[in-house]
């Protein structure tokens, strides 16, 4: 094969592959259930041995993408239609912990161990079992948690406090490059923005890494390079 036919059929098995993600949804990289995994490695397998076979071109690529492609839409049509067939299709979430008590049985049903369960409930930033009342393994590999009550965090509600308005921020500066639109939209002037910097000794918007702005804040947040 000549390095011609390997550019083409590359960036064409990239557009399909591209074009497939957009069509079926974000659900297909931020939730991968073990079909999707599956679906996942046979596109890249398809998409690369197919790279380097001489004997397939573009059309057979762009139709095994496309059978794939429809096969893996069938699928999700199925799951939402038909209740019973996402157990079998999605898998279903396991409670590994209940009641503060470890299910060793959802464990080694999910090839779970105790360290490999301590790793997911850091990073859900919890550091001890005795914290946990209710622990869920998700069809997607991660843990839900739910706090035992001295150890929640405590919120407004809780304190008879009344609901605050909550501000978006608004990043103004990225890599010393100032964001125009969201300084317009944030209903900000260019001469706001240089009075704000002189404020922290900045001469240029080339010197900031990051800046961001929240309605209510009295100066901008900067951070150098």
């Amino acid at each position: 094969m000549n390095f011609v036919d390997i550019t083409i059929e590359s960036l064409f098995g990239f557009a399909a592959l591209f074009v497939m993600t957009k069509v079926l949804g974000k659900t297909q990289i931020t939730q991968i259930t073990a079909f999707d995994f599956i679906a996942a490695l046979v596109l890249g397998e398809l998409v690369g041995n197919a790279l380097y076979d001489d004997e397939v071109g573009i059309l057979q690529i762009g139709f095994a993408v496309f059978v794939w492609s429809v096969l893996i839409y069938v699928t999700e049509i199925i799951t939402e239609k038909f209740k019973g067939t996402r157990n079998l299709l999605e898998g279903h979430p396991s409670l590994v912990i209940h009641k503060g008590k470890i299910d060793r049985n959802q464990l080694k049903k999910n090839n779970l161990d105790i360290n490999q369960l301590q790793h997911l409930l850091r990073s859900k930033d919890v550091f001890s079992m005795r914290e946990v009342e209710y622990a869920i393994l998700e069809t997607d590999g991660t843990i839900s948690v739910l706090k035992k009550t001295p150890y929640q965090s405590v919120t407004q509600l809780d304190l008879n406090l009344p609901p605050a308005p909550v501000p978006l921020p608004t990043t103004l500066i990225t890599d010393g490059e100032v964001l125009w639109d969201n300084l317009e939209e944030a209903g900000l002037s260019e001469n706001w923005l240089n009075q704000q910097l002189q404020l922290q000794n900045v001469k240029d918007p080339k010197e900031v890494l990051f800046a961001e702005y929240k309605h209510g804040d009295t100066e901008l947040y900067i951070l150098n390079f």
